[in-house]
């Protein structure tokens, strides 16, 4: 073996055995507990594909499911609605890479706060006595304070709209700045119009930040909890909310057939979205 190879494995070596300890071996971990038994008072270490069963038998555990994609979907695009208008105006109308940065910060300050504060801060805004029903009524549009604005289903995406929309921003902005400009003086000077532009040139070329930004926001909120527990008020329920649950209550093994099932549909969607889409573009 040259001293080349020997020098390269040398060099992987740190970061695969932090892969390996710290996702690799944890996850394999999660799946064993996933099929011990449990009894509804204590664990016991065996082989057992009831708590798989439990879970694609049972209609609560179905409609946790599909309220979680639900919740991904609305999100993810709301999230694509408000990020490629944000990112195109940052990429081709702010001609200064100075400036480009800047107004790129400026969308990164909220996230100098953490998820839990954003996320308290919407409760005197959308609460029943909150300003947004206090301004509704004093234009007189409403009789009354719509108690819709908090501990709803509207509450629980407004807020994950605001926590991972930078998520959808970053990498689709990152597309658009890599575009080639004589392109679009190219289509330009053949009579395109702004339409067609963006339909053949910069939506396609942008895709792959789309991509990655859709992995990064669907799956963050397949995972969500807090976000779910505290704007929901506790009415609506999520897989992550679920798992939260059942390691509060010691239901390990349930807990972590949850997260293998919530696992393998996350890599499902994110190896579809890899299969529509080439990111190494990206890369």
């Amino acid at each position: 073996m040259s001293n080349n190879k020997i020098s390269t494995y040398l060099l992987a070596t740190p970061q695969t055995l932090i892969f390996v300890l710290f996702l690799v071996l944890p996850i394999i971990a999660i799946a064993i507990v996933s099929f011990w038994n449990f009894n509804g008072f204590a664990m016991t270490p065996g082989f057992t594909f009831g708590n798989y069963l439990g879970i694609f038998t049972s209609k609560v555990y179905l409609s946790t499911y599909l309220n979680t994609f639900k919740f991904a979907a609305i999100v993810w695009l709301i999230c694509l609605l408000i990020s490629y208008p944000v990112a195109y105006f940052l990429a081709f109308h702010v001609k200064s890479p100075q400036w480009q940065t800047i107004w790129f910060l400026v969308c990164t300050v909220p996230f100098l706060t953490s998820n839990i504060i954003r996320m308290i801060a919407w409760i005197p805004f959308l609460g029943r006595e909150g300003l947004l029903n206090q301004a509704l009524m004093g234009l007189h549009l409403i009789d009354r304070p719509i108690e819709l604005f908090l501990f709803s289903d509207f509450a629980v995406i407004l807020a994950m709209v605001q926590l991972y929309c930078l998520f959808m921003i970053a990498p689709i902005f990152n597309s658009m700045v890599r575009i080639d400009r004589a392109l679009i003086a190219a289509a330009e000077d053949l009579g395109s119009s702004g339409g067609q532009i963006q339909k053949e040139i910069i939506l396609p070329l942008s895709a792959p930040g789309i991509a990655i930004g859709s992995i990064f926001v669907i799956t963050l909120v397949m995972g969500e909890f807090a976000t779910m527990r505290l704007m929901s008020g506790g009415k609506s329920s999520s897989v992550g909310y679920l798992i939260k649950n059942q390691i509060d209550s010691l239901q390990y093994p349930m807990a972590a057939a949850n997260a293998i099932v919530l696992l393998l549909l996350a890599l499902i969607i994110v190896a579809l979205i890899l299969r529509t889409v080439d990111i190494r573009k990206q890369l």
